[in-house]
């Protein structure tokens, strides 16, 4: 199996010496190391999604992937004889690795990417009215890979809008021309005018015009029939924001849709137990919903193959060259737990290793 404790996860030195080693009943001989420059010593699974797991890492997959196959908490607790605190803490470290992974996927540059924004929602904790219920979920996903970039739940207002589009404005910082299509929710392009947005200097008197950064495009299918309304009827296709002069909107009409990410939400409905529709299953909290959705973000794109593309959606977007096993990844180092900083990059710099590890090999 193997593992890329390559640094010190206290002051990340590479100048490192091997110790000694120790049996495990499951895994076997591991490696304990030793920091020449901090002089503190750890094992090679430190900070790790089976740092202190003792169950094989074959068992532990299969009860994570049934999860996302449309078992609920108990009942795969029941099926697979544990705990539901042992499965319930196999999932919070999943959440470590869901904010690693995505801290390495910042830092990629990308040529070209076309997302489509949508949003569904579930029960949680009671039956409320959809506007006042905590469990409407935003997926970001994008068209060519199906790579899902934003997976959050929480009441639709505009907190959890704005959440979304910040990872939207780290993405568009680093891809050169992206475009954003969403089905009827403005709210999508004019949040991202706020946290996005540049000034048009032509030099001409006057305050500068804003629009979009250059290369980002936002456009909105208006759903459903306006011919009951007075007033101005609003166009079908329309861009909910000005764009900038030299942005060239390649988006035809007919590919301005969000049928994929729709179609990846119905499936959600089918792999998630929180999201049936026949059933009374509902989410216990937000947090928990939350918990199964980061589970379901890091096994969706780096581990699954796609039924539409034949790839693992993260091979398909080119930031790794073959998909991840499970063994490869419980074996990455999550964020450290010395820093108390969410988003540590020291743990993305470790990720990078092994991620260039993972593709040479």
């Amino acid at each position: 199996m193997p593992l890329f404790s390559s640094k010190c996860p206290k002051c990340s030195s590479d100048n490192i010496r091997f110790d000694y080693k120790y049996f495990t009943i499951t895994y076997g001989y591991r490696n304990m190391l030793v920091c020449k420059q901090c002089g503190i010593s750890f094992s090679e699974t430190k900070s790790s999604f089976i740092q202190g797991i003792r169950t094989p890492i074959k068992e532990i997959w299969k009860v994570l992937n049934s999860r996302t196959e449309g078992t609920s908490l108990n009942a795969t607790c029941r099926i697979f004889d544990i705990a539901n605190n042992t499965l319930l803490a196999w999932e919070r470290k999943f959440t470590s690795l869901h904010r690693t992974l995505l801290i390495y996927l910042m830092a990629q540059t990308f040529i070209q990417s076309v997302v489509e924004g949508d949003e569904f929602y579930t029960k949680v904790a009671k039956n409320v009215p959809a506007d006042q219920s905590s469990g409407w979920t935003i997926v970001l996903m994008d068209r060519a890979s199906r790579f899902i970039w934003e997976l959050s739940c929480g009441k639709k207002d505009r907190s959890l809008f704005e959440k979304a589009i910040e990872t939207l404005a780290e993405l568009v910082a680093q891809t050169k021309d992206i475009t954003l299509l969403t089905d009827g929710e403005r709210r999508y392009g004019k949040i991202l005018f706020e946290i996005c947005h540049e000034h048009l200097l032509t030099g001409k008197p006057g305050r500068p015009r804003k629009t979009l950064k250059k290369g980002v495009t936002v456009k909105v299918k208006n759903k459903g029939s306006q011919s009951h309304k007075k007033g101005r009827k609003k166009p079908k296709y329309q861009t909910t924001c000005p764009l900038h002069p030299e942005t060239s909107n390649n988006i035809s009409d007919k590919e301005t849709h969000a049928n994929h990410v729709e179609a990846n939400n119905s499936a959600m409905r089918r792999k998630c137990s929180a999201y049936r529709r026949k059933t009374n299953t509902y989410a216990k909290s937000t947090t928990g919903l939350q918990r199964i959705l980061n589970v379901h973000w890091v096994i969706h794109n780096f581990l699954r193959t796609h039924f539409t593309t034949k790839e693992v959606p993260a091979v398909r977007l080119g930031v790794i060259t073959t998909g991840l096993v499970p063994e490869e990844l419980f074996s990455f180092r999550s964020e450290c737990r010395d820093c108390k900083i969410s988003s540590c990059w020291r743990s993305s710099v470790i990720l990078v290793l092994s991620l260039r590890k993972v593709t040479t090999a």
